[in-house]
């Protein structure tokens, strides 16, 4: 059995109010370094790593580092793990992008899978990268514990393809940063064990 440990990474500034974060390189916060820390202690106590896989992105990066580091590992960065490139939309608050395209906005909101964002990488993309890579690791890691590091658009869009799931449900799930999920499969399938997990975040402010 294969054991996928998935992480949101930790608090970044343009998650409240939020704002399309995408590509934009963000640090973690104190708050964020906080939570990363509880994260590692969380792993280190239940699980036995042996790879971790992170977005290119600063915030995954320093959140696997910390994660990685009382085990001896280091993050192997996967661009296929990359936040959404949200073209026009980024960088900017959800209220300046509602205010300027109403209609394309709701569309977001409502059927995520239909929006098609001036110049930004649709769902269908996110999709086809994020699954085609899970594809290619689970040949590699047949059998071990490893953790993927990911952003809130990148672990939706997994957990969907676990659950058989289609992209309209993407606002269905919730990811909190330095939320674990836990997945295990086999060769029979997937087997989701845990969801946006976030009990040793608890007394973090």
């Amino acid at each position: 059995m294969t054991t996928l440990i998935l992480i949101r990474h930790g608090y970044v500034e343009g998650i409240s109010p939020e704002r399309f974060r995408g590509l934009t390189e963000l640090h973690l916060t104190e708050i964020g370094l906080k939570q990363a820390s509880a994260t590692r202690d969380r792993i280190v106590e239940s699980w036995k790593l042996e790879a971790i896989y992170s977005s290119p992105l600063v915030r995954c990066l320093k959140t696997g580092q910390i994660i990685g580091e009382p085990m001896g590992l280091r993050p192997v960065v996967i661009s296929e793990l990359r936040d959404i490139d949200y073209g026009d939309w980024q960088g900017r608050l959800f209220a300046e992008v509602e205010a300027q395209w109403p209609d394309l906005m709701r569309t977001w909101r409502t059927a995520p899978q239909k929006a098609r964002i001036p110049g930004a990488e649709t769902l269908e993309a996110v999709h086809k990268r994020v699954t085609r890579w899970l594809e290619s690791i689970l040949v590699t890691t047949k059998d071990r514990t490893v953790a993927i590091i990911g952003h809130d658009s990148v672990n939706r869009v997994l957990l969907l393809h676990v659950l058989g799931l289609p992209l309209e449900r993407y606002w269905h799930l919730r990811q909190s940063p330095c939320c674990i999920n836990v997945i295990e499969c086999n060769e029979n399938g997937f087997y989701l064990e845990a969801v946006n997990e976030t009990f040793h975040l608890r007394g973090l402010e």
